[in-house]
């Protein structure tokens, strides 16, 4: 998107900006709050929507990256950090919402372990804009799942992408279940480009995650997930804490490990969400 450049650009932002409060100010109230749900921190996404004229920040403060590769280039390790990563959410009806993921600052490294040599990419990531429907289950029902179609926005700098457009749906869906746990599982399917640059490749994800609540306020998760391609499956196992703050903040941590040599290695980070 265009932002509008001159004075009837600056008066058109004003405009949308005053729309955006009516709505947010008449439209919101109308409907009763939900409880606070999440995409994050595990990679199974949520079925459910916040409500309309509600915005919610997803972010990691950091997030880090390990892998050793053997392929082409031959033995190297890849290590790579993301600077505030953030999916901002909008909620535009009772059952929708629309997403905005930016992944921001990149720092990536890449050794080549025989020699020593370094390589270093330091520049912003992609945006991606994603689409959630809630099918069943946003106010109260004991199983619920949703539709998310997307599509990733090659704006990365330095090379920290493949500077091609890519998209593809997912279905996530949650259930409770006995004693206290949560049991969420997400199926993806991805249209990304080749590593020949010729033509795009099917993906096909796969999560399962179960969850339960440690304290009032202190939750954890533990998480399968296996991806599927062209090439050698990647498969990890993911866990982390949750720490409700407040009925609109909470904070995260986790790590997921990589359990098949298409996967990285480690990953870590740290974060929350916080609802407007």
């Amino acid at each position: 998107m265009t932002a509008g450049t001159g004075r009837f650009g600056f008066a058109r932002r004003h405009a949308v900006s005053a729309c955006a409060c009516a709505w947010i100010a008449f439209v919101a109230p109308v409907y009763g709050e939900r409880e606070l749900t999440t995409d994050r921190p595990d990679a199974t996404e949520s079925p459910f929507t916040i409500e309309p004229g509600r915005v919610q920040v997803e972010a990691s403060v950091v997030a880090y990256e390990r892998d050793r590769e053997t392929g082409q280039e031959g033995d190297v390790r890849v290590v790579a950090w993301n600077l505030a990563p953030v999916n901002v959410r909008v909620g535009l009806t009772p059952s929708t919402e629309l997403q905005v993921i930016v992944d921001n600052y990149l720092d990536v490294e890449v050794k080549h372990l025989p020699t020593g040599q370094r390589v270093r990419e330091r520049g912003f990531g992609d945006v991606t804009l994603r689409y959630k429907y809630n099918v069943q289950g946003n106010d109260g029902d004991s199983a619920a799942w949703g539709i998310m179609p997307f599509v990733k926005i090659p704006t990365n700098t330095n090379g920290l992408g493949n500077d091609s457009v890519e998209g593809g749906i997912i279905v996530p869906f949650a259930a409770d279940l006995a004693g206290g746990w949560g049991f969420g599982a997400m199926t993806e399917l991805d249209v990304l480009r080749n590593d020949a640059d010729d033509g795009h490749d099917l993906v096909w994800l796969n999560t399962a995650t179960v969850s339960r609540g440690l304290t009032e306020k202190l939750g954890a998760f533990l998480e399968l997930t296996l991806e599927v391609g062209p090439g050698r499956p990647a498969a990890t196992f993911n866990s982390g804490l949750t720490y409700t703050v407040t009925e609109n903040l909470q904070l995260d941590a986790g790590v997921f490990i990589g359990l098949t040599r298409a996967a990285p290695d480690l990953s870590a980070f740290a974060g929350f969400a916080k609802r407007f």
